[in-house]
């Protein structure tokens, strides 16, 4: 019995240390693809003008947009990807115009940035993992 109680501390202890150290930590790259939408929103005086949208390195230039509102099309992730991320600049008329950029992962507001003035420029973007 006084080897058993004498075992039984370290036994547990190392026990412990097994289950703490063998939980999934998903740090690394997703392991399934993602469907990712970027969407900025301007305020009615407010003319988007270009964005530069995508993934990790693979990255799309919209130019010559207009208007006040912009939204991606969906584009599809693949598994491994890191990061999704928007650049949408726009030209407001005076120091309260706005410009808010958001970034959906699979149909979840993940990020969502914005910008005042009259020289817009709103960066947004959101983990994969």
């Amino acid at each position: 019995m006084k080897l058993f109680k004498k075992l039984l501390f370290p036994l547990l202890a190392v026990m412990f240390l097994f289950a703490a150290c063998s939980k999934d930590k998903n740090d690394g790259p997703s392991s399934t693809s993602h469907k990712v939408v970027f969407k900025a929103i301007g305020s009615s005086d407010t003319d988007i003008s270009t964005a530069v949208y995508g993934y990790d390195t693979e990255l799309t230039t919209a130019s010559a947009l207009s208007g006040t509102t912009w939204t991606s099309p969906e584009i599809t992730v693949p598994a491994g990807a890191l990061m999704a991320q928007a650049v949408i600049s726009a030209i407001g008329t005076n120091v309260n115009s706005s410009l808010k950029v958001e970034v959906w992962v699979d149909g979840v507001k993940k990020d969502e940035a914005s910008s005042t003035g009259t020289a817009l420029s709103a960066h947004a973007s959101a983990r994969l993992q």
